[in-house]
């Protein structure tokens, strides 16, 4: 199970964010449902090329973070 639970409207934010950081990722590598946080977390591995820890930490980065531009 994901370390960490996004709902599709904190999604929406937060993939401005990664898009931003990450600009190189498609509307495809970014696809998301809420739930299916292990999906995402396993295709930005790969795309991203880093480790679950840091996908993960990015991720709970930015969530802290959800109302301003820092990730």
């Amino acid at each position: 199970m994901a370390e960490i639970s996004i709902s599709n409207s904190d999604w929406d934010r937060l993939k401005l964010k990664i898009k931003r950081k990450y600009n190189h990722l498609s509307e495809e590598d970014l696809a998301y449902q809420e739930g299916q946080e292990e999906d995402l977390i396993t295709r930005l591995m790969t795309r991203i090329k880093r480790n679950r820890e840091y996908v993960v930490f990015t991720l709970k980065k930015g969530m802290v973070h959800l109302e301003t531009n820092r990730l």
